[in-house]
């Protein structure tokens, strides 16, 4: 029997189940630092798999639609962080200071890969569009995302920490996955044989961080700092954000004139965010003791965008196939 779209995924409850192991038993001392080291070697793995999946021709079919990819990136990196600050006012008082500023870091960070393109396809959208637009948003966060941490996150931070955290993401993210995509002539095709095999180790690297990061938040008194009532406006918080990102990404593309299937494709390009990419970027960014905190928004709102775009892809599947005639403009809702 298929499992409702509704309830969390397996991943999901593999998350929920390393913060609970982590709450209760905590990685101290020795034990730390093992897990430390442990997790910049399984960070460099993640990067350098995901450097090793993404194929050339991809990206070459799908870049001349600049348009498009321009309003993408737009939503990610200048929507989201307006949004995070305009709302802030509003919003903060629903949860802890510590907890918005996880909030926005969560809008600085790029848009997810593997779920923006999976949903983009179940919801017959342009899928080499939506593989150009995630993976330049990923590789740009690598720049931009540290940036905007020190602009927006961590206000008062100098250019030159901002310019160091860049380079440390260079070193620890950017250099595995550039290799990854060098040797893909040679490994892609035994990458692709194991893809359910390296997803293991994909989702397993994003587990030891999180567990790492929440180790040393419950040493620090995450749980006696986040009440019941700072994670139900957290909730909300995340619910709101979600909400704006959609309708606005898609008035954006009706209003700009793009087709259906382009439309699709800015939806869920530009209104998700990434914790593969958010997780092992908190782990080098900020203090160990703080990443937990950190992380906490981006966890729950992967899984709130997971449901609702589940929901939404099959939404937009269901649509006439007229509306995907070539020159077909999406209508007002």
């Amino acid at each position: 029997m298929a499992r409702s779209r509704y309830l969390p995924d397996n991943f999901t409850l593999a998350l929920v189940t390393t913060v609970a192991l982590a709450s209760l038993l905590p990685a101290s001392g020795s034990m730390a630092h093992f897990f430390e080291r442990l997790t910049s070697v399984a960070i460099g793995l993640l990067f350098f798999l995901h450097g090793a999946k993404l194929s050339r021709e991809a990206i070459v079919q799908g870049v001349g639609h600049w348009r498009l990819h321009l309003l993408v990136l737009a939503c990610t990196f200048v929507l989201f962080p307006a949004l995070g600050l305009a709302l802030r006012p509003v919003l903060e008082p629903l949860v802890t200071p510590a907890l918005y500023t996880g909030v926005l870091y969560l809008c600085v960070l790029p848009a997810t890969v593997q779920s923006a393109i999976a949903f983009t396809s179940l919801a017959r959208g342009n899928v080499p569009a939506a593989i150009c637009s995630a993976s330049a948003s990923t590789l740009l966060g690598v720049f931009v995302t540290p940036l905007l941490v020190g602009l927006i996150v961590t206000t008062g931070t100098s250019s030159s920490a901002s310019l160091d955290a860049i380079g440390r993401i260079l070193l620890q993210l950017m250099a595995p996955f550039v290799v990854g995509h060098l040797l893909r002539p040679w490994i892609g095709a035994w990458v692709k044989r194991h893809a359910s095999t390296l997803t293991l180790v994909d989702r397993g690297s994003i587990l030891l961080v999180v567990y790492t990061a929440f180790s040393a938040a419950v040493i620090e008194g995450l749980w006696k700092q986040v009440s019941p009532t700072a994670l139900a406006g957290l909730l909300v918080v995340l619910a709101v954000l979600l909400a704006i990102a959609l309708s606005s990404t898609t008035w954006l593309a009706r209003k700009f004139g793009f087709d259906k299937a382009d439309e699709v494709t800015i939806v869920f390009c530009g209104s998700k965010k990434s914790l593969a990419s958010g997780v092992p970027m908190a782990h080098v960014l900020f203090a160990a003791s703080t990443v937990g905190t950190i992380v906490l928004p981006v966890m729950l709102f992967h899984q709130m965008q997971l449901m609702v775009c589940a929901v939404l892809a099959q939404r937009y599947a269901r649509r006439p196939v007229e509306d995907d005639a070539p020159g077909a403009v999406a209508k007002p809702a």
